[in-house]
């Protein structure tokens, strides 16, 4: 049976980004694959220490992440996954630290020093990536937040063969806006909009699901 993993790069387990990576999920799970969703939060590890071990001639880590932690089976069920899906916020004008962490403990022990930077990924698994952010598609443009999206997007593409992202722009960061310093915000704007077009987003999370389990593109 194809399997697909989600990942949860936010701390928060039932907010924007963990709703859509459940969609995501259930569109994978109408396309016949078994699932199954991680929250980083929960898990004790760091980002590449740059030991090179994946990296040594001959070594016994050659091809994998010598760091052992929480992250390590994680990362052991991946390298057998038939597809990946991964969810984060933008803080501070970047995915999460955690997120980021777990993509250099991903990616960096496939990826090979030679002229082609070719991949020991041994063969090809659809990757997806859903971010969310408090910025509306306006902003969203100004701010050139694509250009770092594409750039993740090319480096899973080149590691596991494909790769597709989804932004989710203006989402309702908390219920109550009149608790917290938030005057930049409309909160009967950023209601509405959580309302009516959030569901749309969930949607479009879906059918990315329903894609990395049939193996992309669809």
């Amino acid at each position: 049976m194809t399997t697909v993993i989600a990942i949860n790069g936010s701390p928060r387990k039932t907010w924007n980004t963990a709703t859509l990576l459940e969609h995501a999920l259930k569109g994978a799970q109408s396309a016949g694959a078994e699932t199954e969703l991680v929250h980083l939060y929960d898990l004790d590890y760091q980002g590449c220490t740059s030991c090179f071990s994946c990296k040594q001639i001959g070594g016994k880590s050659y091809g994998k992440c010598a760091t052992k932690d929480d992250l390590t089976p994680l990362l052991q069920r991946i390298d057998s996954a038939d597809a990946l899906v991964l969810g984060s916020p933008i803080y501070v004008g970047t995915p999460t630290g955690e997120v980021r962490s777990f993509i250099e403990r991903l990616t960096f022990p496939y990826l090979v020093y030679d002229p082609e930077h070719s991949s020991l990924f041994s063969r090809k698994m659809p990757v997806g990536v859903i971010y969310t952010m408090g910025v509306d598609d306006a902003r969203l443009k100004e701010t050139g937040y694509e250009a770092q999206f594409q750039l993740t997007g090319m480096l899973l593409a080149r590691i596991f063969g494909a790769s597709e992202y989804l932004t989710v722009t203006d989402t309702l960061q908390f219920k109550d806006y009149s608790k917290y310093v938030s005057s930049a915000f409309d909160p009967v704007a950023k209601a509405r909009r959580h309302r009516e077009v959030f569901p749309k987003d969930c949607k479009k999370a879906f059918e990315m699901g329903k894609r990395l389990a049939k193996g992309l593109p669809g």
